[in-house]
């Protein structure tokens, strides 16, 4: 597996902030990855994390496109 393809946490919050974030990053082209342990170990019977942490992922290669709209999405909800 090429490094390029490696997946890269960007993100880490609440399901309606990853969602949000999600929603910006595939308006500019990107293709996020939620990991959300809490519903999957839920739905295997494991309690596994925690409700209010979700997990966003993107391939190491749109990480340079990525980081304008992340580091923008940040500085809003900071604001907030």
């Amino acid at each position: 597996m090429k490094d390029e393809n490696k997946l890269v946490r960007i993100y880490t919050g609440t399901e309606i902030s990853v969602i949000s974030l999600k929603t910006k990053l595939e308006e500019s082209g990107i293709s996020p990855l939620i990991k959300n342990d809490y519903k999957s170990g839920m739905a295997a019977g494991i309690l596994v994390g925690t409700p209010s942490t979700i997990d966003l992922y993107i391939q190491q290669s749109d990480f340079k496109n990525a980081e304008p709209v992340i580091k923008e999405f940040i500085r809003r909800e900071k604001s907030n």
